[in-house]
């Protein structure tokens, strides 16, 4: 069984750092896009960012471009999302997700696995 967890999340405060961490269990780890979506208060589930299966390709939403990053540690089986200076409006609980096949994906139907979830209040 493929899972996935995420780890990191916690109250922080505006202007602070966020770093998220999504672990995988396979040790088919570079044959997996990695994804992060979030759902924010009163929202939609919306796509944050992706990494291919080799680490090589990044996509990021129009709205968190340059705000945002996404790395792949392959000998750790991790991915994580990283962005400093955080704003209010970033409280969400952040999904890590996974799916068969390195390519790149940006919809929630294209992913096969879902992590659990892990909050991120971001005091004011």
């Amino acid at each position: 069984q493929v899972q996935v967890a995420e780890s990191g999340g916690g109250l922080v405060q505006a202007g602070g750092s966020l770093r998220v961490s999504c672990a995988m269990t396979t040790v088919a780890f570079s044959a997996y896009c990695m994804g992060w979506f979030r759902k924010r208060p009163g929202e939609e589930r919306e796509f944050v960012a992706a990494i291919s299966g080799d680490g090589a390709k990044r996509s990021y939403a129009d709205s968190v471009k340059g705000r945002f990053t996404v790395n792949r540690d392959s000998a750790k089986n991790t991915v994580h999302l990283q962005r400093d200076s955080l704003k209010s409006d970033d409280t969400a609980v952040y999904y890590c997700a996974t799916k068969r096949g390195p390519l790149l994906a940006r919809r929630t139907r294209q992913y096969d696995y879902w992590g659990e979830g892990t909050q991120v209040p971001v005091s004011s």
